[in-house]
């Protein structure tokens, strides 16, 4: 095969010789739809097949490659029995072993009384060296080919070692010279080789298994580039659409006065921060990173009347109702005697009010709106939409979120809420198309929550402190991982303990898991937030951000099995009011070190955005479980802890040539990486 043309690295991989339909469909089984995707698809280990052994020194259950004579071929004539070939070199005899071979291909491959090559798994059956169905046999001319160390692939049914070779030699033996998107000094001074050279490298020897290796590390910064560039034009297109907006910031301070505690520092600071994206002339996209209960809410109605003031509307948009009624419920609190008109819509919000909010809306008849995502269904249109806030932003999609944004065109400014801390490396991958704003501190009169360990044969303790918890009107969570019994894992079930708990406290346990029916759950939610019942136990489905003013205990069973990240998220929930708020870890005894490591962070800190980074640290990038879930682990090669000098590094780059990117230059990086498509979309 001649030199690859740059353009067929793109193509389907049934254009390489050799690739048809059937074996077109094994590929995809591993991915590896596109030529490119061979390229990709990194050899995770090799097979030694480069030295000659002689049939004397043999070593059994290993892949060994032996130079033989073919003295005699044995075909026989009872179905199922095996056909078997019988070599020799100086020092010894072998059988080759075939079962459901064809006599005339097997004739072709072992000519009688040649000299032949064959590599292949060493057994002995009946005194006999024997090979069966070897992985190559071929002649002494093309000894060569099969006398290398091998790399080895992951692959699929249908796909053998052999077969996979002949077609990944095809692309990485012929690749053409690719226009470097790198400077040839920015390479040289940071270890590279160039794009092609690190390709070959990458299968032809051993870097391709060590993720430290200077070829790898060469692919890791090239996947963080095309990642980090996609954000950098998107935040391109962002600030280019011009506002034209006159805005004042005279109302916020008049309800600043009126609330019953002062801002902390972080807070002013931010909402400074989005007052003057929202006085620019270019649109707002701002994300505020805040730790559980810092007060991020009550910064973005600020924000929110500062808008309305200057003539403008504003919605308010959370995945769930519970989490929008408290948003609501805060909003009529701050904007008590004012003007600012605000209503509630959800899926649930009846016909004809719906209908009423929807005309004020168009209107212009209604300030805010605070919901779900029945915000952005096509029939709500606002006469005049100035900024758009979602919270717990990780869990709607990229487009639900642009779908909001784009209702109040290129007017609407987009602010972003996550009580979610995310690690620096990850914060740098998932949102260098925004501005971002953190909330480091939390309230004054909020008292650090107390955070206890104990082990679960000491269960029977807890009864008489969750008996005086409840006389003393605090509520109490129970957080067990599994809704049901596990014949396989050690978990608590949420059940089994719901019925425990039943019976000690009658009539005041609520249970709620994952599988629970939406509206269930909801209503379960209401009744402990009226104080109908006591302690609810629940897997944990607990809705980040839901304020349990009430509940100041919460028990998890099983702390160990949880990330760092996932506790300090569960212990949020409760001490968000005046009162002192108590976590119990529970654990089996034999904790690992790195369970025992986990809960002494978590006993010693409260700080959200350390413990992030501790818990990708210990639990490594691709075991944060909760990071998969929202989408977030999103690199095939890169690892925010292996390779963070390469974010940095990478950060540096893309911001050096910002304004000056020359896209065809980098159109090849963006298609290696499936990110052409997202760089090529528009964003109102």
């Amino acid at each position: 095969m001649n030199l690859l043309k740059k353009d067929i690295i793109f193509s389907d991989v049934n254009k390489l010789k050799g690739v048809g339909k059937q074996l077109s469909k094994y590929l995809k089984n591993r991915k590896i739809e596109k030529v490119k995707d061979i390229l990709l698809n990194l050899p995770y280990s090799e097979t030694d097949r480069s030295k000659i052994v002689n049939l004397n020194k043999l070593e059994v259950g290993k892949i060994q490659t032996i130079r033989v004579l073919v003295k005699k071929l044995n075909f026989p004539r009872i179905r199922n029995l095996p056909n078997k070939i019988i070599c020799e070199d100086s020092t010894g005899k072998i059988e080759i072993t075939y079962f459901n071979s064809r006599e005339g291909y097997l004739r072709k491959l072992f000519p009688v009384n040649e000299w032949i090559i064959i590599s292949g798994k060493v057994s002995f059956f009946n005194k006999k060296y024997q090979i069966t169905n070897p992985d190559y046999v071929t002649s002494i001319e093309k000894e060569k080919y099969v006398k290398q160390v091998i790399p080895k692939y992951s692959l699929t049914k249908g796909i053998n070692e052999k077969k996979y070779r002949i077609i990944s030699e095809q692309v990485i033996n012929n690749l053409p010279d690719i226009e470097e998107w790198l400077e040839s000094h920015f390479i040289k001074k940071n270890n590279f080789l160039n794009w092609k050279e690190n390709i070959i490298a990458l299968h032809k020897t051993k870097d391709g298994q060590n993720n430290l290796s200077k070829t790898y590390k060469r692919l890791a910064f090239d996947e963080i580039c095309a990642n980090f560039l996609v954000l950098s034009e998107n935040r391109k297109k962002i600030k280019r659409k011009k506002k034209n907006k006159f805005f004042k910031s005279l109302i916020s301070k008049k309800i600043l006065n009126k609330l019953p505690f002062e801002l902390t520092k972080s807070q002013i600071n931010v909402l400074n921060e989005i007052d003057k994206d929202l006085k620019s002339n270019t649109r707002m996209f701002r994300i505020i990173q805040g730790d559980v209960g810092s007060g991020k809410t009550i910064v973005s109605l600020l924000a929110i009347s500062n808008v309305i003031e200057s003539k403008y509307q504003c919605a308010l948009m959370a995945p769930t109702e519970i989490l929008a009624r408290q948003h609501f419920n805060l909003a009529k609190k701050v904007f008590l005697n004012t003007k600012i008109k605000i209503e509630f819509l959800t899926g649930k919000t009846e016909i004809k009010t719906k209908k009423k909010i929807i005309n004020d809306l168009e209107n212009g008849n209604l300030d805010i709106v605070i919901g779900t995502h029945s915000l952005f269904q096509k029939k709500i249109k606002f006469k005049n939409l100035g900024l758009a806030i979602i919270d717990e932003q990780h869990k709607f999609g990229v487009k639900q979120r642009t779908e909001l944004a784009t209702k109040g065109g290129s007017n609407c400014d987009v602010l972003l809420m996550s009580a979610t801390p995310i690690p620096r490396t990850m914060m740098m991958s998932l949102y260098g198309d925004m501005d971002i704003s953190k909330i480091l501190e939390k309230p004054s009169k909020r008292k650090k929550i107390i955070t206890l360990s104990k082990p679960e044969k000491k269960i029977d303790q807890l009864w008489a402190f969750i008996e005086k918890q409840i006389c003393d009107n605090n509520q109490v969570f129970w957080v067990c991982p599994l809704i049901k019994e596990s014949p396989f894992l050690d978990y608590s079930s949420a059940k089994k303990k719901f019925d425990i708990l039943n019976k000690k406290f009658p009539n005041k346990v609520g249970l709620i898991h994952g599988s629970l029916d939406k509206n269930k759950k909801e209503i379960i939610l209401k009744k402990f937030l009226k104080k109908e019942i006591f302690i609810l136990v629940s897997t944990t489905v607990i809705e980040v951000g839901i304020d349990f003013p009430n509940a100041n205990l919460i028990i998890i069973e099983n702390a160990n099995k949880f990330g760092l990240a996932q506790l300090h998220q569960l212990r949020g929930r409760v001490g968000r009011g005046e009162k002192q708020g108590t976590c119990i870890l529970l654990f089996k005894e034999g904790l690992s070190k790195n369970a025992i490591k986990r809960i002494k962070i978590l006993k010693e800190s409260d700080d959200g955005f350390f413990i992030a980074e501790e818990d990708m640290r210990l639990r490594g990038y691709g075991d944060i479980i909760g990071y998969q879930q929202s989408g977030l682990k999103n690199f095939r090669f890169a690892d925010p802890i292996v390779h963070e000098d390469l974010f940095i590094l990478a950060e540096k780059y893309i911001k050096k040539i910002h304004n000056n990117v020359n896209h065809n230059k980098y159109t090849f990086l963006l298609k290696l990486f499936d990110k052409a498509e997202i760089i090529n979309e528009n964003i109102d």
